[in-house]
């Protein structure tokens, strides 16, 4: 198997645990909105945190003023959403939530993104953090329920999937992202601390 493959299928397995925050990362429509909002009733983390600030109805991207009230209507409580609503993509997203989260002295952090997403974003969380704030522990909970067919703003699913890791060997050249390996190891470090 390729690091890849084993980083897919490591993080395809990671484990949602209590955190300090959901993150819920802007794109794909409302889709993600589900995924914070089962999190938070499970109690996974006491704060929902948007971040992004990408407006495009055609492409499936809204601010947090679109998707508020789609979270207050399932029963979230306004006084636990906060956003950020400085980042325009994935990276400077992770720039914003890794300094938000170091400024609160967050020790756990929950990704929520698309499936095809997952990959990219936990990835690019990782590449900055290692940096800014080594000791915080990210966890992806990635949508699994969405058809990979449908069409979005973007595309279709199953052809973002193929976009997103183009991305990923892209943005490794770049040092935007951390590698499959670094991927594989932070993830064996997180189990084996988890374990002890």
């Amino acid at each position: 198997m390729t690091d890849r493959e084993i980083f897919i299928v490591l993080l395809d397995s990671d484990v949602v645990v209590k955190s300090d925050v959901i993150v819920l990362l802007e794109g794909d429509g409302f889709a993600r909105c589900k995924e914070a909002v089962r999190l938070y009733k499970e109690s996974v983390a006491p704060v929902i945190f948007f971040s992004g600030d990408f407006d495009d109805a055609s492409s499936g991207a809204f601010t947090f003023e679109k998707i508020k009230p789609r979270l207050l209507s399932e029963g979230i409580p306004e006084s636990v959403l906060e956003f950020e609503n400085v980042s325009q993509n994935t990276y400077e997203q992770a720039v914003e939530m890794i300094n938000i989260a170091r400024e609160r002295n967050w020790e756990r952090i929950t990704l929520v993104a698309s499936h095809y997403h997952s990959y990219r974003a936990f990835l690019t969380f990782l590449c900055v953090l290692k940096d800014k704030y080594p000791s915080l522990i990210l966890d992806m909970a990635s949508v699994r329920d969405l058809d990979w067919y449908e069409e979005t703003g973007y595309g279709i699913r199953l052809d973002l999937l193929q976009y997103e890791l183009k991305k990923i060997d892209l943005y490794q050249k770049k040092n935007n992202v951390a590698t499959y390996r670094e991927g594989i190891e932070y993830l064996k470090w997180k189990y084996l601390r988890q374990k002890k």
